[in-house]
């Protein structure tokens, strides 16, 4: 069975984490709408995971940075998650306030009492690659474990199947506590709860530093690596912006680049991921590089190693040159000129 035929599982997407080395691309935006791979948001990876499994009731908690979150996952409808029925609920967390706080808890209390499902899936926002959800539910009534936890290579992703009506006594029992949020509780020795595991196989990415959205996001300039992430059968579904093709100029050159629609390319593009409407001046060269939307690069420029992020100009001239260890990230908005090389 490759989808759930009755409801079974409510899914919850903890979109409230915060990694400190990523800060210089989620200043303003979760990790959850971090673009990724030119076309896509981290959070497209665990929603598609979910719609291929038959989940048709999604919350989503975030923090208050939420506003191209919002924008991106708007109604649900690219998910088929605008129902009358079910549907994309969406939670704002307070201040720095993590998922499953105190406060957090009471305040969606009645999300989770009201959904008529028998278990809860509660996931991480910034796995990449494919989870099989129905196989961990079986995994999980086979063992009859109270919490199921997916892991990859011997590590918790923060994937977790847990029944409803255990998940509401452990609300109750969570508030007599001091731990920071209930699943800290639930995997505490005084909670008492057999956690199973689920190894999950295949290959799968986690974002959980700087460095590793570097390398994660360039590995898949490998065709191999790319057609493991995005399959036929599980396809990931994302936002549709509706753009002219790429313009590929007289003079442009491009070899082993992902590009998205709407850009404009005079200059040369190699070993990089370029997402909707770059555009890349006469004589420049951008090598060993990620340029989110809507990003300007001027003449007669040299980026190499570089993480540039929405809606920045890059004067005619400049010269950015990182490290796989240690790329150069250019914040949002940003107007750059000169020179920067990292140590």
């Amino acid at each position: 069975m490759d989808r759930i035929t009755t409801k079974q599982i409510l899914g919850v997407i903890d979109a409230t984490t915060d990694i400190d080395s990523l800060a210089p691309l989620t200043q303003n935006r979760t990790v959850a709408s971090l673009p990724f791979a030119g076309r896509y948001r981290l959070i497209d990876f665990m929603l598609s995971n979910m719609v291929h499994a038959g989940i048709d009731s999604v919350g989503v908690f975030s923090h208050p940075h939420h506003n191209s979150l919002k924008e991106h996952i708007g109604s649900g409808k690219v998910w088929d998650l605008d129902r009358k029925n079910g549907g994309l609920f969406f939670f704002t967390q307070r201040g720095e306030e993590k998922f499953g706080t105190k406060m957090g808890v009471q305040r969606s209390m009645d999300f989770f009492l009201s959904s008529p499902y028998k278990y809860v899936l509660v996931a991480k926002c910034n796995i990449v690659g494919r989870i099989p959800i129905l196989k961990v539910l079986k995994r999980h009534v086979e063992t009859g474990a109270d919490i199921t936890e997916v892991s990859y290579q011997g590590k918790g992703l923060g994937v977790h199947i847990i029944e409803r009506e255990l998940l509401l006594k452990l609300f109750k029992e969570y508030e007599k506590t001091s731990y920071e949020t209930i699943f800290d509780f639930a995997f505490a020795p005084e909670a008492g709860l057999v956690i199973g595991q689920y190894e999950a196989t295949g290959r799968l990415m986690i974002v959980d530093s700087l460095e590793c959205y570097y390398e994660n996001s360039m590995s898949l300039l490998n065709f191999e690596n790319w057609k493991h992430i995005y399959t036929k059968k599980y396809p990931v579904y994302t936002k549709v912006k509706d753009q002219p093709p790429t313009q590929y100029l007289p003079g442009s050159h491009v070899s082993n680049a992902i590009i998205a629609n709407g850009c404009e390319i005079h200059g040369e593009v190699e070993n990089s991921i370029l997402s909707r409407n770059v555009q890349i001046g006469k004589n420049s060269i951008v090598r060993n590089s990620i340029i989110m939307p809507r990003t300007k690069i001027g003449d007669n420029c040299i980026l190499d190693g570089v993480i540039v992020d929405k809606n920045v100009d890059i004067a005619n001239g400049t010269h950015l040159e990182g490290t796989p260890e240690s790329p150069v990230v250019v914040p949002k908005g940003a107007t750059i000129e000169g020179e920067l090389v990292s140590q």
